[in-house]
């Protein structure tokens, strides 16, 4: 069934705030000619590094952000010296689904322009960190050529849209994934710009609106989708704006329960601000689809705060207007009602490491990358491993949301040469590590995201070390905690609904958070803020003794820390 045929709502952008009210973001997106600004112009200055200020916030629709290298910032001002400016350049890769072509020219590229390295996402992409100016058109033309794009992986939009990557049920993965496609294709910006600015296409006149849905402000802020199929959580779906929980049946995908309003970003000593779960609002069918995404979206288009950006994400919409307010008014968009959201149950956000069979009798393979950072190492070679992989594999490869990549469809026939190529560039045994360190995230932090506070990818690796010596001690090296690391309160390792978390404050210096729930259904609470690693090694020693002496059959952590703490 062609679900936009389904479709009855009038996509028509309708922003009814006034242009003097709008925050100076809006603004600048109200005056960008549909996201061009002076984009094309600038790149051509070869004076500078960078890019204008305007040039950088519009560039963040294109999938661009520009960075620079915090390491030696302090060192260039003082030989007077501008930034020494580097580009961060998101790909768009619904449901993380990657081709063996698309890996090995990503992999070319990141070698080319990307300091040879690459980095796996928590939303299932790509991203190169270290792309000069002059490289940003070469390395997205290169992306097209591999049918790749970058359009809408920043920016207020909807962004690349997240599904389930554990493919223990083939069939139902397959639709999945194929419908996260649709829904991104659907949700895009489709203004000219980008082809005409990175492809070099001529603008053509016409008569039709550019952006129909979106209108010449887009969102007020970004917006997160996901598709995710129980019993796995892995896309962490109540931190989503719009979250689509897969409901099956006898001939696969029935329909969903649709959540809303999750979101983790928070800004420190502003209360106003803070992460929130989605809440599940009811039941479509699978040819509902596009009706209740226009709809939700359409809703956080029109009445999302474009004043203050601090409260302009759909949670926020949400909690100023009603949940059940909300809600009415996107069954009166989509021209239903929702049905009850039918049961459904998770028991893990995780991924399965190594070997499995799936229900056709092909094999997929699940790779731990330590904080999703692709790169030949001393003592294994996982970015040469992975292109030698690419070159032999016969099926795709799924990036999934916890950093790691599945090399996935295999024929059982094929399985002796990616045995023997994972064994000859020392990662056949990378997913034999403690649990813990199996379900850790860190975000990139320092030295090229512009708001890190801390570190989080250079240091997490070390602090587990630190935490192993604790859960040997205790006996839990087996003990699937989650644990999760962000260089600042915004949250991109998705923290707060971690079992342990801790946010970046200062160099050295973090927020813990305790007692997230294990696949992602409740969020954890500050314990200490502001401490550096003796104190965070400190309180976690004897809040993981605790554990291994009290905890009841079968009982996680999170679940332990709720349950034994004084409220």
């Amino acid at each position: 069934m062609d679900i936009q045929d389904q479709n009855p709502i009038d996509r028509s952008a309708d922003i009814s705030q006034p242009i003097d009210r709008l925050s100076a973001d809006e603004r600048l997106k109200a005056g960008s000619d549909y996201l061009r600004g002076t984009i094309a112009s600038g790149l051509l200055d070869r004076i500078s590094g960078g890019v204008t200020f305007e040039d950088n916030k519009l560039m963040k629709f294109h999938g661009i952000y520009q960075q620079d290298d915090r390491d030696i910032r302090d060192e260039r001002r003082r030989q007077k010296l501008e930034p020494a400016f580097r580009f961060m350049i998101r790909v768009r890769l619904p449901g993380g689904i990657c081709t063996t072509e698309q890996w090995l020219r990503i992999d070319e590229l990141a070698r080319a322009h990307g300091g040879d390295t690459v980095r796996l996402t928590t939303r299932q992409t790509f991203q190169f960190h270290w792309v000069v100016k002059e490289d940003i058109r070469p390395t997205i033309q290169g992306l097209h050529e591999a049918l790749l794009d970058t359009i809408a992986a920043c920016g207020d939009d909807a962004r690349g849209v997240m599904c389930t990557a554990d493919p223990r049920d083939s069939a139902v993965h397959a639709e999945l994934a194929a419908l996260a496609k649709q829904v991104s294709d659907h949700v895009i910006p489709k203004t000219h710009a980008y082809h005409e600015i990175w492809y070099g296409e001529e603008r053509v006149a016409s008569s039709e609106p550019e952006e129909p849905f979106y209108g010449p402000t887009y969102l007020p802020r970004k917006f997160k989708i996901g598709f995710v199929l129980p019993p796995s959580n892995d896309i962490d779906v109540y931190t989503q704006d719009l979250g689509f929980i897969a409901i099956t049946g006898e001939n696969g995908v029935e329909g969903f329960n649709v959540a809303i309003g999750g979101g983790m970003g928070r800004t420190d000593n502003a209360p106003t601000t803070y992460p929130r779960l989605a809440d599940v609002i009811g039941f479509v069918p699978k040819d509902r689809l596009f009706a209740v995404t226009d709809a939700v979206m359409s809703v956080q288009r029109d009445f999302g705060n474009r004043a203050d950006r601090s409260r302009a994400r759909f949670k926020y919409t949400i909690d100023d207007k009603g949940l059940k307010w909300v809600v009415r008014e996107i069954e009166r968009r989509m021209g239903s009602s929702f049905a009850p959201a039918r049961p459904f149950e998770f028991t893990s956000n995780g991924d399965r490491f190594g070997w499995h069979e799936n229900d056709n009798g092909r094999f997929s393979y699940t790779l731990f990358i330590q904080n999703g950072r692709v790169s030949n190492l001393p003592d294994q070679s996982i970015m040469d491993g992975l292109r030698a992989i690419a070159k032999v594999h016969r099926g795709v490869f799924r990036l999934t949301p916890n950093q790691n990549v599945t090399i996935a469809d295999v024929a059982p026939e094929d399985r002796p040469v990616i045995d023997a190529l994972l064994a000859e560039h020392k990662l056949a045994e990378n997913h034999v590590k403690s649990a813990m360190r199996l379900n850790a995230i860190a975000c990139v932090a320092l030295p090229t995201c512009g708001l890190a506070m801390a570190e989080a990818e250079r240091y997490l690796p070390d602090l587990l070390t630190r935490i192993e010596g604790l859960l040997a001690e205790h006996g839990l090296l087996d003990e699937p905690i989650t644990i999760r690391m962000s260089g600042c309160p915004n949250g991109c390792s998705r923290p707060y609904v971690a079992e342990i978390a801790l946010t970046g404050r200062a160099p050295g210096k973090y927020n813990l958070y305790l007692g997230g729930g294990f696949h992602g259904e409740r969020l954890n609470q500050l314990t200490r803020e502001n401490i550096g690693e003796a104190a965070i090694l400190e309180i976690l020693d004897a809040q993981l003794g605790r554990y291994a002496r009290e905890r009841q059959p079968g009982e996680r952590f999170g679940d332990f820390v709720v349950r034994t703490t004084d409220h």
